[in-house]
């Protein structure tokens, strides 16, 4: 998918990118590049693979969710950005925090904000676990967003304790979710979770499935969650 697509396959769903937006991409796609050399970001590097398996699969996110309505994201373990930098890009309105555990990524992400030019963007040091602890940060995001980061049992301990009473907590997948939502299940549930969709599709050009989970916060989390680093990954809410 080379630029030129990307932006017309946006546009079927109802996203039109300004010439500053496809300039900021643009300026993404470089710098993820350049910086790769230097510290591990993602496998591809191809501006055809970027462009479809990093910016519009986490766009994709938009097509299910509403993203012009002002808001506070959370992106748990964006590493290179994604989702949440080219969902900025594509909504400039919204603010985004960033937790990463790799201080190099954070490193990438202050220069690649600055690169973009890009306001109401934050970026935290830290573990999911910690960082759902934080009075400051817990039950105060409208949307939380993770994408390829845990199944969804873990993911949602590491998750849910960040959205506020009434938000989102978005689930991006590849074809295994069904299986990791009955999995899952459990954990949603005690988190204070309620499964409101499950959105499936075929990304272009591969027709490989994604699905884009999006669980809605009914209620507090238990305090005593997410549990201390590594202990969600080893013993799953179940």
């Amino acid at each position: 998918m080379n630029p030129t697509q990307f932006a017309k396959a946006l546009e079927k769903q109802g996203i039109t990118l300004t010439e500053k937006q496809m300039q900021q991409f643009d300026t993404y796609f470089k710098t993820l590049v350049e910086w790769n050399e230097k510290i591990n970001l993602t496998a591809l590097t191809e501006e055809e693979d970027v462009y479809l398996k990093h910016f519009y699969d986490s766009i994709s996110a938009a097509f299910y969710h509403d993203f012009t309505a002002n808001q506070h994201i959370c992106d748990v373990g964006a590493g290179a950005g994604f989702p949440s930098i080219p969902l900025k890009i594509c909504f400039p309105n919204i603010k985004v925090t960033i937790v990463d555990s790799l201080q190099k990524r954070i490193g990438f992400l202050n220069h690649l904000a600055a690169q973009l030019e890009l306001t109401d963007v934050a970026f935290y040091h830290d573990r999911a676990e910690t960082f759902g602890k934080n009075g400051k940060f817990r039950e105060s995001f409208d949307t939380v967003m993770a994408r390829a980061v845990a199944r969804m049992s873990v993911l949602s301990e590491l998750c849910i304790p960040l959205v506020k009473k009434n938000g989102v907590f978005i689930a991006m997948k590849g074809a295994q979710a069904t299986e990791e939502l009955e999995s899952g299940k459990t954990a949603i549930e005690v988190l204070g979770g309620e499964i409101e969709s499950t959105n499936t599709f075929t990304l272009p050009e591969e027709n490989s499935e994604r699905s884009i989970v999006i669980v809605r916060k009914k209620r507090q989390s238990p305090k005593k969650y997410p549990r201390k680093p590594g202990t969600p990954n080893k013993e799953p809410i179940e």
